[in-house]
């Protein structure tokens, strides 16, 4: 069924689980996620991101999304994540999709605070909610140093959720987008001082790569929603290299793929504790 983060973050918040959101560009992953879903009954965020688009462009992808979350049996959110561009963000509400993350970070405060407000009242006209973000989730390629400067602060996260109405904040703890080249070094004391100054749902993106302790950490201190997408592709990407090393033909292998696509969301859903809390 068609659901919004509202009918699924708070009450992995209280009952201290994440649900995952697993980004897709095309329909091999979407059948993945969803018989994942289905098969350990967990609520769970699909979708893609603006990023992504030229490997899965909106309108392709996005009636086949619609179409499986209305179908399926279990709460699925149909979410555009890291929006970047305004008219993007609008195109993915008028093709059904139930939620936007409006990503604003890389403009100065203001401008951020605007431009989600704006989308917040578009949004929620369409009975869609809205993730904001406040503080900088870094490259995980990236060789630059400490960067704690541009994490989330308390004060940062109420002023933010206050002055724009977003339904679930993400926020900038220590993690980074892509595959780790070290390990990365999460600031749990500052995740729970943000959780205790607010209500709102608290999102954790770059999660791939994440230690299974980090994950448990980050629940149990109040993330109720984690993003993965690269360890799917990497799961995806092992498929196809064992079945091309053993000259399986290109439907099988697309199987193949779709089932160890499959199994890597069910360890991640297993592991963020939203089996059977569908």
């Amino acid at each position: 069924m068609l659901v919004t983060l509202n009918d699924v973050l708070p009450k992995a918040r209280d009952g201290h689980y994440a649900v995952g959101l697993f980004n897709t560009t095309d329909t091999d992953m979407l059948q993945a996620v969803i018989e994942a879903a289905e098969e350990t009954r967990s609520p769970v965020i699909i979708g893609t991101a603006e990023v992504l688009l030229p490997y899965g462009e909106l309108q392709l992808i996005a009636p086949a999304i619609l179409a499986r979350a209305k179908a399926a049996s279990v709460p699925v959110v149909m979410h555009y994540d890291h929006g970047l561009t305004f008219d993007r963000c609008i195109e993915a509400l008028k093709l059904g999709f139930s939620s936007i993350m409006f990503d604003g970070s890389i403009h100065e405060y203001s401008e951020n605070i605007a431009q989600t407000r704006e989308i917040v009242k578009i949004a929620h006209s369409f009975g869609a909610s809205v993730e904001g973000e406040i503080g900088h989730v870094g490259n995980a390629d990236s060789d630059d140093g400490d960067d704690s400067a541009l994490y989330t602060t308390p004060k940062q996260a109420l002023d933010y959720i206050a002055d724009t109405g977003v339904d679930a904040l993400a926020i900038a703890i220590g993690t980074a987008h892509g595959a780790y080249k070290k390990k990365p070094k999460l600031d749990f004391v500052r995740l729970q001082e943000i959780r205790q100054a607010t209500e709102t749902p608290l999102v954790l993106h770059g999660g791939s790569g994440l230690t299974d302790l980090d994950f448990k950490t980050a629940i149990k201190d109040g993330i109720a929603k984690m993003n993965i997408f690269t360890d799917l592709c990497l799961a995806g990407e092992r498929a196809m290299k064992k079945c091309s090393e053993e000259g399986i033909g290109y439907l099988a292998a697309r199987n193949c793929k779709v089932e160890e696509i499959k199994k890597e969301v069910i360890k991640k859903m297993t592991l963020f504790g939203s089996v059977g809390k569908a």
